[in-house]
């Protein structure tokens, strides 16, 4: 199946610092490309890998599991370290779930996280009844463009597909597990107006992982898809400050080049 218009991977070369981006559960790069060209345009070396099962149509996405989604990022983490002195991680929601994984599991490989509205549970009755439910029912609504601003929408499915929700609950839970595991200097964004992951995940995340470092953001003009939103610019200039904060020896040269 073709890809999607606007949901292409991405990939910049830059200097010596890398970050690796992870987009969300049903979305796409789209969701992310403003932010990778903001750190591409300040000189870091910048992948934004497109998960397999997504930015096509939702069908292709239920043959997928969260094995396959975590192997596409843990991949494109391995390169970057292979390429870049310093790698960060950062993601939105379901790719804010993997870059904790990633975290948890590759330790000083990564230098720092930076996460957005993070998925830490599927909630609700609905989530229980999955086991079963996707036997019978192939998808759901759709969660898609949760999005405060005009004008403003992320490339993503319409529906849910119920194999691919049921995977995204167990790997949560694998997830959830392993946070005392992460270490890393970490900044969290949140929207306390988000319409497809409650405030309570992101607060989980806070009261779990080992790390001491720690900036918690609100996006108070923001929903879910806070990286098309409103607070879009807070969440680009936030994740600057912060790389430049933990490498600076290694990116102010080029920051100051390009003015930023």
């Amino acid at each position: 199946m073709p890809v999607l218009p606007g949901a292409e991977p991405y990939r910049h070369e830059g200097g010596e610092v890398g970050v690796l981006l992870c987009h969300g559960f049903t979305g796409s790069p789209q969701s992310l490309r403003p932010w990778a060209e903001y750190l591409a345009g300040r000189g870091l070396t910048v992948s934004l890998p497109l998960l397999p099962g997504h930015g096509t149509r939702w069908q292709d996405m239920q043959l997928t599991t969260w094995e396959d989604w975590y192997a596409e990022v843990d991949q494109a983490l391995r390169e970057l370290s292979a390429r870049c002195e310093r790698v960060f991680v950062m993601g939105l929601s379901m790719g804010g779930a993997l870059t904790l994984r990633l975290a948890a599991r590759h330790g000083v490989a990564v230098s720092g996280i930076v996460l957005v509205n993070p998925a830490n549970k599927v909630h609700g009755l609905a989530a229980h009844a999955l086991p079963v439910v996707r036997h019978l029912v192939p998808s759901t609504k759709g969660i898609a463009s949760d999005i405060a601003k005009e004008g403003a929408a992320e490339v993503g499915y319409d529906r849910v597909p119920m194999h691919a929700a049921h995977s995204l609950r167990r790997f949560l839970r694998v997830v959830d597990a392993e946070l005392p595991q992460v270490t890393q200097p970490m900044v969290l964004l949140h929207s306390p107006q988000d319409h497809v992951v409650p405030p309570a995940d992101s607060a989980r995340v806070l009261s779990r992982v080992s790390s001491t470092d720690v900036k918690e953001v609100l996006l108070e003009q923001s929903y879910h898809v806070a990286t098309l939103d409103h607070d879009a610019e807070r969440i680009f200039e936030e994740s600057w400050a912060f790389v430049t904060r933990l490498a600076p020896e290694l990116v102010v040269e080029k920051g100051n080049a390009s003015g930023g």
